[in-house]
């Protein structure tokens, strides 16, 4: 009789977390060595019940479109887990007949895949873990899946919005980018840089402690020149003693909500230098942007999903798919596995050699490593005639 594999989802769902779903299924179901292929309902609160959905009975047409699809069509969670949890899990996976866990997931969900396989307590459940997060700051891997869809949005949203502030240079845009405390997604935005036009001016990281004297004087010498100005500012911006510079709104655990930096900015322009000042905040709206979906995203999210699989059916445990970058001219990465124990809650914040020595804008070694993960160049435009 062959064992069963179950797929969870954890945390927030990025623009290709269906596209490794996809590499998992169609690898597990060519290998055929497995019986039952699952998905749990809405995450790991799942698991205990048995509350399972048959991927294995999904039509293929179905599962073709899972790549191009955004949220997670299994459903995803925060779960928070005790020990108390963890246990039941293990309990039920083995009355379930699941041989294979996969999780995907961030910083979270690689640390549950370590305790669960530690509540097993033997090899009788294989847990691999899946990387997902559009920040980027998953321990041991070059990048995550996720990241390079989000990079491509928020990059091309910038950009967009760089020309609107230079067609009509009246005041300063504050656009806020997603990440607590790295500043990867952020440093992104360095990729809507244009020599047609100019911008973002400014790009502010959670790793550099940010000054408000500083920023106001910096931001009325770039009023001074150019008349419209572009920021972009990480969510989790922190003065030098660590506080955020705007207080969470709300704390759960490792969930933290900040308050709208954008907007707090913005208004420091107006009181503080009484300069016209717009904030921006897409939030969520870039995480899952299929419109935006970078193509080698989506390949190397799909190759996460295989490679899980084929870890997991030759028995290796408590590790976690990555990608290791190759050297040469031409970006390749190709899939690697880590041992779970160097990801687990190991947060991987932003490369110091990537920031500017003013801690206001990005290297341009940021930029050559984070283009290839965009999926090509973005869309050209004209060049501005005045």
């Amino acid at each position: 009789m062959k064992e069963n594999m179950l797929i969870v989802h954890g945390g927030a769902p990025t623009a290709v977390i269906n596209a490794s779903l996809y590499g998992a299924v169609k690898e597990a179901k060519a290998s055929g060595c497995v019986g039952r292929i699952y998905g749990a309902r809405s995450g790991s609160g799942a698991i205990a019940g048995g509350d399972f959905i048959d991927l294995g009975a999904v039509p293929d047409e179905t599962l073709e479109l899972l790549p191009f699809t955004p949220g997670s069509v299994i459903g995803t969670s925060r779960e928070h887990l005790t020990e108390k949890d963890y246990h039941t899990i293990a309990v039920s996976l083995k009355e379930h007949g699941i041989r294979w866990l996969l999780f995907t997931g961030g910083n979270g969900s690689m640390d549950a895949c370590g305790k669960i396989a530690a509540a097993a307590g033997d090899d009788s459940v294989c847990v691999v873990g899946i990387p997902k997060t559009i920040d980027n700051d998953l321990a041991a891997t070059d990048h995550a899946p996720g990241f390079g869809s989000a990079a491509r949005y928020l990059a091309a949203s910038v950009r967009e919005l760089c020309y609107d502030v230079a067609s009509l240079p009246i005041h300063v845009s504050v656009i806020e980018a997603m990440g607590r405390n790295a500043g990867w997604l952020t440093a992104a935005s360095v990729l809507a840089q244009d020599e047609r036009c100019g911008g973002p001016h400014l790009v502010l990281v959670p790793e550099k402690p940010f000054d408000q004297t500083a920023f106001l004087d910096t931001v009325s010498t770039l009023c001074k020149k150019y008349g419209g100005v572009v920021v972009v500012a990480s969510e989790g911006l922190k003065d030098k003693s660590g506080t955020p510079i705007v207080p969470p709104v709300f704390t759960a655990g490792r969930s933290v909500y900040y308050g709208d930096v954008s907007a707090h900015l913005s208004n420091l322009i107006i009181q503080k230098l009484g300069i016209k000042a717009r904030s921006e905040k897409p939030g969520i709206l870039g995480r899952t942007s299929i419109s935006c979906q970078s193509a080698v995203d989506r390949e190397e999210a799909i190759a996460a999903g295989r490679t899980a699989v084929q870890a997991a059916l030759a028995g290796k445990t408590r590790v976690m798919a990555g990608f290791k970058r190759k050297a040469g001219p031409d970006y390749a990465s190709e899939p690697v596995l880590i041992p779970i124990e160097e990801v687990m809650l190991h947060e991987r914040t932003l490369d110091t050699c990537y920031m500017s020595e003013s801690g206001t804008g990005i290297a341009q070694e940021f930029a050559s490593w984070c283009r290839p993960l965009i999926g090509g160049p973005l869309e050209p435009f004209a060049p501005l005639l005045f």
